[in-house]
């Protein structure tokens, strides 16, 4: 097995993004190409996080955003779609459960540490009164199966107002 220095590891896992990534760009071309507009990243209306942090002081709503940021934020709906990568969120596919052998000591805490935030996010989405959808990075080879759960999800989009 060939090993690569510290400097050429730090520099490769320095290139991974955490926002506008190609499965997450997938899935906002499908759900726009079906009619339904969203919101990026959690982004909230000021409107809506002015009484989110009036009725839900114990929860943090940092930058005016949703815990955990999700992906796509459909305020009308109270839905928010979370697009993971399998491994880093340790989805039950063979990329997720695949942990590094190397550096144990770190990865495994890192790794368990995502999900258990992932958990916490949920539980606080939930209790803010809003329902997760969570997209994993494997399910983006069948594009029609990813779409017919996000509507099932989603409901029908809405119609534009006719003028």
């Amino acid at each position: 097995m060939d090993t690569i220095s510290a400097q050429r590891r730090s520099q490769l896992m320095s290139r991974i993004r955490g926002k506008n990534t190609t499965p997450e760009l997938v899935l906002r071309r499908l759900l726009h190409a079906a009619g339904y507009r969203y919101r990026l990243h959690g982004a909230l209306p000021a409107s809506l996080e002015e009484s989110l942090r009036q009725d839900y002081p114990e929860i943090r709503l940092r930058g005016g955003k949703l815990p955990g940021s999700p992906d796509l934020v459909f305020t009308a709906k109270r839905k928010a779609v979370f697009v993971d990568g399998c491994f880093w969120h340790s989805h039950d596919c063979p990329v997720g459960r695949r942990r590094p052998s190397s550096n144990t000591g770190y990865w495994n805490p890192k790794l368990d540490e995502n999900q258990a935030r992932d958990a916490r996010t949920r539980r606080d989405l939930a209790a803010l009164g809003w329902q997760t959808l969570t997209i994993w990075e494997c399910e983006l080879e069948s594009t029609e199966q990813v779409l017919e759960n996000a509507v099932r999800f989603l409901g029908p989009p809405r119609q534009a107002p006719r003028r």
